[in-house]
């Protein structure tokens, strides 16, 4: 884990239809080489779940780890559209709303967004290869 870049890297729910089609959209958005992405399901997921202290079991929010800290909720999201060249702007308005009202909004998307996105098969980072959630990184 030692040789691994420790800025920019999206926590994320390998399980999740939304959160996959987010990462997907990511992908295409982004820079090379602005994130790397890690499933909380893989290892090297777990390995930085319990290093922060979060939670192993279930991921309720997305997390960012940059050079920052680590955001999570509303601000890591809004804060992994502000390095999107694009999406700079949109996000600098978005954050002068206050953090309560985001994170109950981002809250209750994040408790319902299997119900209404559902369970993916694959996450969007595992090659056919692998098991599905156990690839551990991938970088754009």
């Amino acid at each position: 884990m030692n040789n691994q870049r420790k800025t920019n890297i999206i926590i994320f729910d390998g399980a999740c239809n939304l959160c996959n089609g987010v990462v997907r959209w990511l992908l295409k958005s982004a820079p090379k080489h602005t994130f790397q992405f890690v499933a909380f399901q893989s290892p090297y997921g777990q390995a930085l779940l319990s290093q922060y202290g979060f939670p192993l079991k279930e991921l309720k929010t997305v997390i960012l780890i940059d050079d920052n800290g680590i955001s999570t909720h509303s601000d890591g999201f809004l804060k992994i559209l502000g390095k999107l060249p694009n999406y700079q702007l949109l996000s600098g308005v978005l954050t002068y709303i206050p953090r309560v009202p985001r994170d109950i909004i981002y809250k209750f998307a994040s408790r319902n967004r299997v119900k209404w996105f559902g369970e993916a098969d694959r996450c969007i980072i595992a090659t056919p290869q692998d098991n599905p959630y156990s690839k551990t990184t991938s970088s754009i």
